[in-house]
């Protein structure tokens, strides 16, 4: 997305703090925020993708000023909105009393199903790999260079790597394209590659660390080959 949500190489946010010894949960809202989250996906309601474009829908100043609990919360609800299954009249009637009644306990409910999904699909992970006949425009050892546009929806083709030029360094094969099943429109699965870019290439040779590089995963649509004049990655 060309929003505030693409944080990647920003500047000016602050300090990443590291909490020693952080708890699992920070407070109970957030156990239900990520049950909000495993009976949707479990459902079918959204992928990993979608998921995210839901998160991307948040008003930017609620984005950067809420925890990243609330960005799960948003995306459930406005699936669940979407697909017809909650109200946002309710939903605004149950976050009236909650913040009339902060301590009031929050609904309990049972569903053995629903934990051996979590548990099973937490460790795991849900695997994206899918198969295609495509055949791979690009191998490892080619230079190429992003695609410098700004696409409309879900992307995951970052500001800061568009128009950069770097060199594939491993072929992962294909995998679901997240610029279609993000906005909707299907697995679409399209081969994916580690393209390394060196430091100078992202952010100018007058401020970037030297002798360094940054590896960036890219789906096929992405990338074209480089020309002579396109950059170095070497």
């Amino acid at each position: 997305m060309n929003g505030v949500h693409d944080l990647g190489g920003t500047d000016g946010l602050g300090p990443v703090p590291v909490e020693q010894n952080e708890p699992i949960w920070h407070a109970e809202w957030e156990r239900a925020a990520f049950a909000m989250f495993s009976m949707p996906f479990r459902a079918g309601f959204f992928g990993v993708d979608q998921f995210r474009y839901g998160i991307e829908q948040m008003h930017p100043a609620v984005y950067l000023l809420s925890p990243y609990y609330e960005h799960w919360m948003h995306a459930a609800e406005h699936y669940g909105v979407e697909k017809g299954v909650l109200d946002p009249a309710d939903i605004e009637e149950r976050t009236r009393y909650y913040l009339e009644n902060p301590d009031a306990p929050l609904p309990q409910r049972s569903d053995p199903e629903l934990l051996e999904f979590v548990n099973a699909v937490v460790p795991a992970g849900a695997p994206a790999g899918r198969e295609s006949d495509k055949k791979a425009a690009f191998a490892v050892g080619d230079r190429v260079t992003v695609i410098d546009s700004s696409p409309y929806g879900h992307t995951r083709r970052a500001r800061y790597v568009r128009g950069r030029t770097g060199e594939i360094v491993l072929a992962h094969g294909t995998f679901i394209y997240p610029d279609s099943a993000g906005n909707g429109h299907g697995d679409a699965p399209e081969h994916v590659y580690t393209v390394r870019f060196t430091n100078a290439e992202l952010w100018g040779d007058d401020v970037a660390e030297p002798n360094g590089s940054v590896y960036f995963d890219v789906w096929e649509p992405y990338i074209v080959p480089a020309t002579a004049t396109e950059g170095s990655a070497a």
